[in-house]
């Protein structure tokens, strides 16, 4: 009856479109008044304190921070410059330089929604002008910003590893350089998916007219590379300065904070005080949204991990079957359908104490778990019927949530494909930190 009450009502506050973090706070405390007596409400406020005052999680303001000051610093078009610089002139040119602008962007700001809003203006526009539908640009520029979930430094990886934790020690560094390769895959499959979609329409309406860039010179590709390479820098300072032991990714953010001060300030001159007022202000905004999320979170994790509910799914869910491809397929279904619902982080508080024991049963190290859990999410950010970055780029595009959904699908076709080779094949996650020897 509690699992009932728990799950069925957040879920249906969820169909009818109440914010998550109330739909999930509201199902906890729903619970506690139905409840064994174990606690009260008196404790929530001590469990949603708790939840947002760990050390590790003051990364996440830190990195929001930084993400936003590097959209306004000018540094997401001087990454699509160099971008177009290389691959501009090539028939899919625009598709290249879509998706390896997200990367780039992805490795600075962390964020889903942050990198379709830093590189969609420019970039949606771009595409339609180079001959692409505009739900097929929307579609794109969602699908690559999803991957800003997974590109190091991650904001998700970040939350994964704090609540994992509670079960069993996972290192946010070795979560951060197994996410590489997953990422590149998935922009990979975007391209190709890409691709596949201008041939069917080339097939079906005929030639379409490219608008392609002419071949960059050399010096103009250094010039762009010039520009571009405050930028560059800034993952290669993160993440070095991670794994060459000179600051924790709580400091690491710090850093990236600082340093996108004075490239904005002193080196691009695109910063100014009133930018700041405005930049420190979307920064608390997003910041307050995602806190308020782990703390009502934490609450409803709280009740599943000490009610046993956790416990019970979970041995429901081995007994289904004792085939370790069985059930990693179904923990995939799973987590895809969730996606389209509910965000990353309520999904970690949700899902890990459930499936992470499952994980461990079947010797799936956590580090490649937390891969694919955080790519299925990652998917769910552009997947109907409340992908943020779905909305995000649909406003961007002009186009509606139909349109652009319409155009999504080659894009989550491909995702899936991907994400089923990352689950199966796990070396492809623990390739780079085993190589690198991170633990």
């Amino acid at each position: 009856m509690m699992a009932f009450i728990l799950f069925g009502l957040f879920f249906l506050l969820v169909m009818l479109r109440m914010p998550i973090a109330i739909a999930l706070a509201v199902s906890s405390i729903a619970v506690l008044f139905t409840g064994s007596g174990m606690f009260g409400l008196e404790l929530v406020a001590d469990i949603m304190y708790s939840s947002v005052s760990k050390f590790t999680l003051l990364a996440i303001p830190f990195f929001i921070l930084a993400g936003v000051i590097m959209e306004q610093a000018g540094i997401s078009k001087r990454l699509i410059d160099f971008a177009q610089s290389l691959v501009g002139h090539r028939k899919s040119g625009i598709v290249f330089v879509t998706v390896l602008t997200a990367i780039f962007f992805a490795a600075i700001s962390g964020s889903g929604p942050a990198t379709v809003a830093a590189i969609g203006g420019i970039l949606v526009p771009a595409m339609v002008k180079s001959g692409y539908k505009k739900e097929t640009a929307g579609a794109l520029v969602a699908s690559s910003g999803a991957i800003g979930i997974i590109i190091p430094p991650s904001i998700a990886f970040i939350v994964f590893a704090v609540v994992a934790g509670d079960q069993i020690p996972v290192s946010i560094g070795r979560l951060f350089m197994a996410g590489v390769i997953p990422g590149l895959l998935l922009g990979l499959g975007f391209i190709l998916a890409a691709m596949y979609v201008r041939w069917k329409q080339e097939k079906k309406e005929g030639p379409i007219e490219y608008v392609m860039k002419e071949k960059a010179t050399g010096e103009e590709k250094l010039k762009a590379f010039t520009g571009a390479l405050w930028g560059l820098l800034i993952p290669v300072i993160i993440l070095g300065g991670i794994y060459g032991g000179f600051f924790t990714p709580t400091e690491a953010a710090v850093v990236a904070v600082f340093y996108g001060l004075f490239v904005g300030f002193f080196v691009y001159r695109e910063l100014t005080i009133k930018k700041l007022y405005d930049i420190l202000v979307a920064s608390s905004v997003q910041t307050a949204v995602v806190m308020f999320i782990v703390s009502a979170a934490s609450v409803y994790a709280y009740i599943i991990t000490t009610e046993q509910i956790a416990r019970q799914i979970s041995e429901a869910m081995l007994s289904m079957s004792d085939n370790p491809v069985i059930i990693l397929l179904l923990v995939n279904i799973l987590l895809l359908i969730a996606g389209m619902f509910i965000d990353a982080i309520s999904a970690y508080y949700i899902f890990i104490p459930i499936l992470l024991p499952i994980m461990i049963a079947f010797n799936v190290d956590p580090t490649v778990f937390g891969v694919f859990m955080t790519v299925n999410l990652a998917i769910g950010l552009f997947t109907p019927p409340v992908g943020l970055n779905l909305f995000v780029a649909a406003g961007i595009s002009k186009t509606t949530i139909g349109q652009i959904s319409k155009g999504v699908v080659p894009f989550v076709v491909s995702s899936i494909i991907i994400l089923l080779i990352i689950t199966y094949i796990p070396q492809i996650s623990t390739f780079l930190p085993d190589l690198l020897n991170i633990k």
